[in-house]
């Protein structure tokens, strides 16, 4: 079956030359970016029942841009000067870059890890003595803590914002040829849209060995994968199979 319509259950990426913008130009198919699921910030209250403390914390770990618009929401919110001494430990280059939204960055001490949180964590290593905030949703990766209590660092985890199913309604009668998937909350969220969902003919993509169990947990069979050694963005992966359904 020839693909002409992707859905990819996230927001469209922001970079004007996006390798979606360029899969959709060559392989002439239509890509929508409809996020299935979307976070909200819980109220400094909340922070606040979960026995947090601003002041207390001497470093902040941010795995997310998400997690450094909310730990600096809260700060806001329960009026707390940021010190200049803090110090930031970001899980990669892109999360360092942002947090230079909300600070001056060179008068601040920044440690950056590549991409995974055991790439981070030789510099919390080094730094133990710290008192450590991790500001995170309730969906936190299940490493993070495992390598923080492996470290034996004085660390807390704070519920700064939650991951909710977005509101799928106006899809209902909109058929796509591939849906892609990025996470096993993507999948929680098209089951709770819409429970009587039949895959049929369509098909799914994933990515990450956990949206893949998810799906096949949801009676989903997956079509595309990645990453593979093949294909390891997703682009590369929907490219593979686009040309090879649009050549029949």
């Amino acid at each position: 079956m020839k693909v002409k319509t992707i859905l990819i259950s996230q927001p469209e990426p922001k970079l004007e030359n996006s390798p979606y913008s360029e899969l959709e130009e060559k392989q002439k198919v239509k890509i929508d970016f409809i996020p299935f699921i979307h976070v909200e910030g819980v109220s400094s209250k909340d922070v606040r029942q979960q026995k947090i403390d601003l002041t207390k914390y001497t470093a902040v770990i941010l795995t997310s841009r998400n997690s450094v618009d909310h730990f600096f929401r809260i700060a806001e919110e329960m009026r707390y000067k940021v010190p200049d001494t803090l110090k930031y430990f970001c899980l990669s280059e892109a999360v360092a870059y942002y947090l230079q939204k909300y600070v001056v960055y060179r008068k601040r001490k920044i440690y950056v890890g590549k991409r995974t949180f055991a790439e981070l964590s030789p510099y919390i290593k080094k730094y133990k003595n710290e008192k450590f905030l991790l500001p995170a949703s309730d969906m936190l990766k299940p490493d993070v803590p495992k390598t923080l209590n492996k470290l034996g660092v004085d660390w807390k985890q704070g519920v700064f914002y939650k991951t909710v199913v977005s509101d799928l309604s106006h899809l209902r009668d909109v058929y796509y040829d591939i849906l892609v998937f990025f996470s096993p909350s993507g999948i929680k969220s098209l089951f709770e849209n819409f429970a009587d969902f039949e895959q049929k003919d369509t098909k799914i993509a994933v990515f990450g060995n956990t949206t893949a169990k998810a799906a096949k947990e949801h009676g989903l069979v997956v079509n595309i994968m990645a990453p593979t050694p093949e294909t390891p963005s997703m682009t590369m992966a929907l490219q593979k199979y686009i040309k090879e359904a649009n050549k029949k």
